[in-house]
């Protein structure tokens, strides 16, 4: 690990100019590579004290033995330089965007005598014309086997071509009538490229004028009695129209735009990209990438602009570009693409009407994509066995901890303090072993002393199944215990009965503190314990001053960060929920024996509680089921209990008199609890 101030560069060397840098390490490779208005400012940012950086810029700087730049006249000239680096050195610090597939396109190989249409994927070549990307070459095929109908363009390879010409014979789509058959002199090179620009043409967007053209010619055709070449062009049209209905139209202004959608975490990031041609989406694609360096949104959209007009020229590049977030600063980067288009790009965040909704559809896609690659991540069995063996190395364990679980604290400003506890083993969620714990020991808010709690709870049950079922040795049950003694008698794993190899709070020291010390209070000396803390991800160890700091890439960190997140989101659902279980509580409820069957048949019989309230205990005892010594604790709890606040209509904002049984809630309307999206763990 190298030392920054070994390298840095002295006072006054580094020119207050426009440029870009690159950082070397040890071995003279490129690891890092930067633009910056002023390269004076921008490097002075990477030799301040150590521990004011960002792990992952500290990680770059300790990685690096060197740092070089070049001066440029303009920003626009770094944005290239950048970009140029950037795809010669792979440098490994760098955003780097991966395709999530390769995309294939319609390609028409305009380069050539008899311009030929067929699928292409990789790298784009000189003088070949591109439509889309697709999804799938078979929509491609879909859409070129209409068209052909229209416009009869070759297709088939090189080889198919010159065995046709020497032969003197079509292939079979030149005999239906799919292809127009230059290959024996059906037409002339002229008349064949007219029929392939008149394809581009229809694939670029330009559409409507070429069927009223084919409308017209039909009712020429028609009223000159030719009805055979009328139903032809009549089939035609219809081709065209089924091609075009195979895009559906999403901007009615026959806009020619890209739409860019970043959907992110702290980790990782995906970018979704609908072209836009003629008002119809005519392309997809999506990349994801690791987010190795500290970056905005508005840097990964540059980054993203790199890569996707990086090799584009002319129309390649719309006029309309619409982000999420704007680059800093903007006009460098706009300057640029309209450059490669030769006329004006407009860069821009949509705010309202139809583009806004179809940058909401972009982004919907960007998270499922950004989801979807998480799942398969996290689903690869290579995948979490290093990640298990990278957590292992990292926080000094004897082996792999295929049993994890994570706590988490919940509460609103110090109500309704809840815990969960979440299990992953072997690198898989195990929902049937989650639970929820209510904080019983003190009230208000108090992560430290909540999480000690939760710890002390959970594994005192823990050395009380033990102690029943007794002890066993490589995880299997003694001999004369119920089936596996860690079942229950009906086959259900006990509750607390399994030990995991690691404990993982979510905080920093201070949880990690009480997490430890709860497990020493207990004479538990055999399970790990770390915190990730959320702002940088920092892994924490018990009696340790600094953390253990993961790389960005890592698989282990991926693992702690999914089940730190779990175990957030499974407590703050029940947190909520205990929440509007609150809202919805009753006078009725501090009855005691009386059940939810005996409060409806109140509420039905009254109408309301302030009905309730106002009767005498002879009418309480009309009620089926209610006796007289009831009815008199019913009368002195409502007493009691303040009158409920009125109940307010929150669409008028009108009082209401209270009137509908239920209608408990703080708001005045009746307040339903939602349910728990995980049913499956249990209240301690």
């Amino acid at each position: 690990m190298a030392d920054p101030s070994s390298y840095r560069p002295k006072p006054g060397e580094i020119p207050d100019s426009p440029g870009v840098y690159r950082f070397r390490d040890e071995h003279r490779r490129v690891i890092y590579v930067g633009k910056a208005k002023s390269l004076r400012q921008r490097l002075a940012n990477y030799f301040q004290d150590l521990a004011s950086l960002h792990p992952r810029t500290r990680t770059m700087v300790t990685t690096a033995a060197s740092v070089e730049w070049t001066v440029v006249s303009t920003e626009v000239e770094a944005l290239q330089l950048e970009y140029s680096w950037i795809k010669e050195f792979d440098p490994r610090f760098n955003v780097k965007y991966r395709d999530d597939k390769s995309y294939p396109y319609l390609a028409v190989t305009m380069n050539e005598e008899f311009p030929r249409v067929q699928v292409m994927r990789g790298q784009k070549r000189k003088g070949v014309r591109y439509f889309g990307p697709y999804g799938h070459a078979w929509a491609i095929r879909d859409t070129v086997d209409l068209l052909l109908r229209v416009f009869p363009v070759r297709t088939c390879s090189a080889g198919v071509f010159k065995n046709a010409a020497r032969t003197g014979r079509p292939c079979l789509l030149g005999y239906i009538g799919k292809c127009s058959a230059p290959c024996v002199d059906r037409v002339s090179a002229d008349e064949h490229r007219d029929l392939a620009e008149d394809f581009c043409d229809f694939m670029a967007g330009r559409t409507g004028t070429y069927i009223r053209r084919l409308e017209q010619q039909m009712k020429d055709a028609a009223e000159e009695m030719e009805y055979e070449r009328a139903a032809r062009l009549r089939d035609d049209i219809g081709a065209l129209k089924k091609a075009m209905e195979k895009s559906a139209v999403v901007l009615a202004d026959a806009t020619d735009a890209d739409l860019i959608a970043v959907a992110e975490d702290e980790l990782e990031a995906a970018v979704q990209i609908f072209h836009v041609r003629g008002g119809r989406v005519r392309g997809q694609r999506g990349w994801v990438t690791d987010k190795v360096e500290e970056i905005t949104t508005g840097a990964l959209v540059e980054h993203a602009l790199q890569q996707l007009y990086g090799e584009e020229k002319g129309d390649s590049v719309p006029k309309e570009v619409l982000v999420p977030a704007l680059p800093d600063p903007v006009e460098p980067v706009q300057e640029w693409l309209t450059e490669r288009r030769g006329s004006g790009v407009s860069l821009r965040i949509p705010q309202r009407g139809d583009k806004k909704a179809l940058m909401e559809t972009v982004q919907r896609n960007a998270q499922q994509a950004l989801v979807l690659h998480k799942t398969k991540r996290a689903s690869d069995l290579t995948t979490r066995s290093r990640a298990l063996e990278e957590i292992a190395e990292a926080l000094d364990l004897d082996s792999a901890p295929l049993r994890i679980e994570c706590y988490d604290i919940s509460h609103l400003q110090g109500d309704d303090v809840v815990a969960s506890m979440v299990v992953f083993e072997d690198g898989l969620q195990r929902k049937s072993e989650y639970r929820r714990f209510q904080i019983k020991g003190f009230a208000g808010q108090d992560d430290v002393r909540s999480m000690h709690e939760v710890i002390s709870r959970r594994f005192r049950r823990y050395l009380a199944e033990k102690e029943k079922t007794g002890e066993w040795v490589d995880d299997l049950p003694e001999e004369g215990t119920t089936e596996n003694g860690l079942k229950d008698d009906d086959g259900r794993p006990k509750k607390f009965a399994y030990p995991p190899q690691l404990v993982v709070v979510d905080g920093g020291q201070p949880q990690v503190a009480a997490a430890k010390k709860a497990l020493d209070e207990l004479g538990i000396d055999d399970i790990a314990v770390c915190g990730l803390a959320k702002r940088l991800e920092e892994v924490w160890l018990p009696d340790d001053d600094d953390p253990v700091v993961l790389p960005r890439t890592s698989e282990g960190l991926y693992l702690l960060q999914r089940v730190r997140d779990e175990a957030h989101r499974f407590a703050i659902t029940y947190q909520r929920t205990k929440r509007a279980q609150r809202f919805r509580s009753s006078p009725l409820d501090d009855v005691p024996g009386l059940g939810d069957t005996r409060k409806q048949a109140l509420l039905k019989h009254f109408g309301s509680l302030k009905k309730l309230r106002s009767a005498t205990i002879d009418q309480i005892c009309e009620v089926p089921g209610i006796g007289r010594k009831t009815a008199e604790t019913i009368a002195v709890a409502l007493a009691q209990a303040a009158p409920a606040a009125p109940a307010v209509n929150t669409a008028t904002g009108e009082i209401m008199d209270e009137e509908e049984p239920g209608a408990t809630g703080s708001g005045g309307e009746p307040v339903t609890a939602g349910a728990p999206d995980e049913r499956r763990g249990q209240e301690t």
